[in-house]
Order: structure tokens, then C-alpha cells, then sequence
């Protein structure tokens, strides 16, 4: 076990910090290592049902409590996360890979998202609407849906789950968040932030365990009224089926291949700084990572040489090293399927310009790897990689990049590099995504809407959108009585 890390992490039902109900646990890894550094409770049926039951309670508290008051505690919330962010950081580091720099900048922005949500708690606003009969008042309410349930993933263990957390309680809604178990410990430090800041009991829950048992349990239950969940799109989809078997709203920020178009015009080094950084970052284990580059046949030869030697010049190693560039995969499975996309490339034609292999030694390292001449049909023009692959293909007119760009079920996000009007006006129009971002990368700032459309999922989960799903326009139609 790691001095650093917790030897258990427990699940949270009611304030309390406990076991299962069966003393079950499951080893945490250190990806860079690929050692057991501790163990994360597992929750039992008894245990998911307790959190579901504690959730109910705690909305009936939680969703009386003034906008002012629950503005004020998730503010305190914010500061005590940003006071703790380096012990945070570095479990960030430890469980997850990613290098310290990437996990400071998680937990730093995820102070702004609980900052920013408990802003929005305070303008939860409703209308008046004019009235057809004399002596009629008509208002329009937002009101909390009630408590909710969420499902994050290992790869943003904080800010995947900060932002459902944070707009459940701006709204007034409690939360069972069923957090990663590859990256229990610094989803339990947010969880505890709240705590500590006077979140009343049982407003917010964690479990960990069986994905499967947990979830169903808790979309079934009568308690829950909704659902957000981030991951692939083959589970959400099947989630979201059983969130409509009982009538329960859900958000859904699912599965992305996030193209990117560089035109003829494009200042090919200055997009390589911004683009490549984005592409390698917490080892293209990123929703919203660059998957597929798509480049002017004319720059192609010239932006392919400064994508490799940037490839080339990153540092592996450990996150906790601060000259490393990239860390580690999450774990072997995440390899071995990062390898079988590479391989398969390969196998169809296309070639290697950089990488393209596991690093031997500990820990579950894969080289940055450049593809160029990829095929249409090659998985990973078709498959999101989540991992440190870029695939290069050219284009010669933009309608031929905007096709590809359109060409897949996915919709998250999409980067565009122009200069020319009439291409920045295609790209603008033509793109099918829920993000566009040109000429910058700027897509993940609390205020701005998060989500795809198509099979890339269902709603937003940024800006004051992301807050609609929490709430419900209540009606009150009222005639005074003299």
C-alpha cells in the first residue's frame, strides 16, 4: 500500500463513512506502476438501497433550504477543495496516471464549477405571465426534480462528477453519485469537501461497486427521479432505456471522435502547439479529446513532421514526476485495446510515423503514437481511441472536411483551424456537434453548455443549461378571492 493513499475507501450513506454491508473490497491500481496502492468499498444491495432511502430524506431538507443558504455552503465547499487541492491532486496522480500539472488544473477547475453552479443557485428565476381574466396571477417556478442519481467515470474522477453534484444542489436536488473504482480517492475527497462545508446529511451520497447492480437498483427506484451518467455510448444508451422504462429524466454526455479541420490557410505551428498538448493530454483518455485530423493536402507533409516531433519530445513516466509529459493508460484493458486499434490501422494500409507500441517496463505506458494514410474503414476512424493515437488524413475542398467531420454518429466535439471567411462560415454551419470550438480550444469553462448531440448523448452538462434538467416549471394559476 501507498503511505500516500488511503488503505480503504469507504462509501458515504447518510454522513457516514462505512464499509459494505458484506466487508467486500476491490484493489486500486497505480497505473504507472501497475501495484496495488489500496481498496475501495464495494457496496451491496443493502448498501445501494440505504443511499437511495438517505437521498429521499435528504432532498426533503435540501430542497426547503433558501437558494441563499445552499449558495453559501457550496461557496464553502469551493474554498475547501482549493485548500486541499494538492493532497487531492497527487491522488488524482496516483490512481489515475495523469501528470500533477493535469490534476491540479482538475481540481482547480473543479472549485470554479462548484463556485459557479452555487452562483446559478441564487437565479433560479421564475416569470409572470400576463393573465386573460381580471383579478388572476400566473407564475412559473423553477422547482427541484428530486433526488438524482449519477454514474462518472475514472478518467475525470473529479471534474466528471463535480459537475452533476454541483448542479443537483444549486437546483435543490440531493445525489447518490456512484463513483469510479479505478479512482476512488479523490471522488471521496470531493464528497467530503461538501460534508465539511455543512451539507446537511444525506444530501450527498457515494457508492462504489458492481456498475451493473448499482445502477439498475437505483433507476429503478421509486425514490430517484434522475438520472445522469457519463461513459460510453453503448452503456448509456442502455441506461437511458431504463431510465424511460420508469419515466426517468436523464442526461446523458456519452461517446465522442472529436475531428479536427486544419484549412490551407491554418498557421500550421500554431496549431500544432495548441492541438498536439490536446491530443496527448491524460494520455488521449479525454471525452473531448482530438481523434481524427483532418488536414489540407497542401500542410499535410508539414503539419505531420511538427505533430511527430512534438510526439516525440514528451517525457513518459510517472505523474509525480514533474518533468513528465504523459503518463500512463488507466490499466492493462485500456492498453491491449490501444494496441488492437493501432494494429488493425496497420493492417489496413495505413502507416506509422511515430510510436505505435506498449513501453516495456511497469506500469501500463503506451508510446504517443502518428498515423498517417489511415482508411475510411480503419477502426479508429470509426471507434473513439481514448488513448494517445492520432490518425491524419487530407482533404483537398472543405466540403470534403465537413463530410468527414458529419460522417459518424458521434457529435461531442469538434476543432476547426481557418482563416478564409467562406471556410470559418462552412465550418460554423456545416459542423454537426453540441462544441465547436476555432481557432482556440475553450470548451470546458463552467458557464459554457457541455454536450453532444446524435450517439454522443442527451442534454448539457455546463452553463445554465445543464440546471434545466434539474428542474421543472411548476405552474400556479391563482384568482384572489376578495
Amino acid at each position: 500500500m501507498s503511505n500516500e493513499y488511503p488503505d480503504l475507501i469507504r462509501l458515504c450513506i447518510g454522513g457516514e463513512r462505512r464499509t459494505g454491508g458484506d466487508g467486500q473490497t476491490l484493489p486500486v491500481e497505480n497505473p504507472a506502476t501497475g501495484e496495488v496502492i489500496g481498496r475501495v468499498a464495494a457496496a451491496t444491495a443493502g448498501d445501494t438501497e440505504a443511499a437511495a432511502q438517505s437521498s429521499a430524506r435528504g432532498f426533503r431538507e435540501w430542497s426547503a433550504t433558501p437558494a441563499f443558504r445552499r449558495y453559501g455552503l457550496m461557496r464553502d465547499a469551493a474554498r475547501l477543495l482549493r485548500e486541499r487541492a494538492e493532497t487531492v491532486a497527487r491522488l488524482i496522480t496516483l490512481e489515475q496516471g495523469k501528470p500533477l500539472r493535469e490534476a491540479r488544473a482538475e481540481v482547480a477547475l473543479a472549485s470554479d464549477l462548484i463556485e459557479w453552479f452555487a452562483e446559478e443557485a441564487r437565479r433560479l428565476y421564475g416569470r409572470v405571465i400576463p393573465s386573460r381574466q381580471e383579478g388572476v396571477t400566473q407564475t412559473v417556478m423553477p422547482h427541484p426534480v428530486g433526488p438524482t442519481a449519477a454514474f462518472t467515470p475514472w478518467n475525470f474522477p473529479i471534474n466528471q462528477a463535480v459537475r452533476k453534484v454541483s448542479a443537483a444542489l444549486a437546483a435543490g436536488c440531493s445525489i447518490v453519485l456512484k463513483g469510479p473504482e479505478e479512482t476512488p480517492a479523490s471522488c471521496a475527497e470531493l464528497v467530503q469537501a461538501f460534508h465539511d462545508a455543512g451539507v446537511p446529511v444525506g444530501v450527498v451520497n457515494l457508492l462504489y461497486g458492481n456498475p451493473a447492480d448499482i445502477s439498475s437498483a437505483l433507476i429503478a427506484h421509486p425514490a430517484i427521479r434522475k438520472i445522469s451518467f457519463t461513459g460510453s455510448t453503448a452503456v448509456g444508451k442502455h441506461l437511458a432505456s431504463l431510465a424511460g422504462r420508469h419515466m426517468k429524466r436523464a442526461t446523458m454526455e456519452l461517446g465522442g471522435h472529436s475531428p479536427v479541420i486544419v484549412t490551407r490557410d491554418a498557421d500550421v505551428a500554431a496549431v500544432i502547439e495548441l492541438i498536439a498538448a490536446a491530443k496527448f493530454r491524460n494520455a488521449g483518455q479525454v471525452c473531448v479529446s482530438p481523434t481524427r485530423f483532418i488536414v489540407h493536402e497542401d500542410i499535410a507533409a508539414d503539419f505531420t513532421e511538427a505533430f511527430v516531433a512534438k510526439a516525440r519530445a514528451l517525457t513518459l513516466g510517472s505523474g509525480l514526476d514533474e518533468a513528465t509529459g504523459m503518463g500512463p493508460l488507466v490499466n492493462e484493458k485500456r492498453r491491449a485495446a490501444v494496441r488492437s486499434i493501432v494494429a488493425d490501422a496497420l493492417d489496413r494500409g495505413a502507416r506509422l510515423a511515430s510510436g505505435g507500441a506498449p513501453v516495456d517496463g511497469p506500469g501500463y505506458f503506451f508510446e504517443p503514437t502518428v498515423l498517417v494514410d489511415v482508411p475510411v474503414s480503419a477502426r479508429i476512424m470509426n471507434e473513439e481511441p481514448f488513448g494517445p493515437v492520432a490518425p491524419i488524413v487530407t482533404f483537398a475542398e472543405i466540403e470534403e472536411a465537413v463530410a468527414e467531420t458529419n460522417r459518424l454518429d458521434y457529435g461531442l466535439a469538434a476543432y476547426a483551424f481557418a482563416r478564409d471567411p467562406q471556410d470559418l462560415a462552412r465550418l460554423r454551419s456545416g459542423v454537426e456537434a453540441g462544441m465547436l470550438t476555432i481557432n482556440h480550444l475553450g470548451l470546458s469553462h463552467p458557464e459554457l453548455p457541455f454536450g453532444g448531440i446524435k450517439d454522443s448523448g442527451i442534454g448539457s452538462e455546463g452553463g445554465e443549461e445543464a440546471l434545466e434538467a434539474y428542474t421543472y416549471p411548476r405552474l400556479v394559476t391563482e384568482r384572489a378571492i376578495a
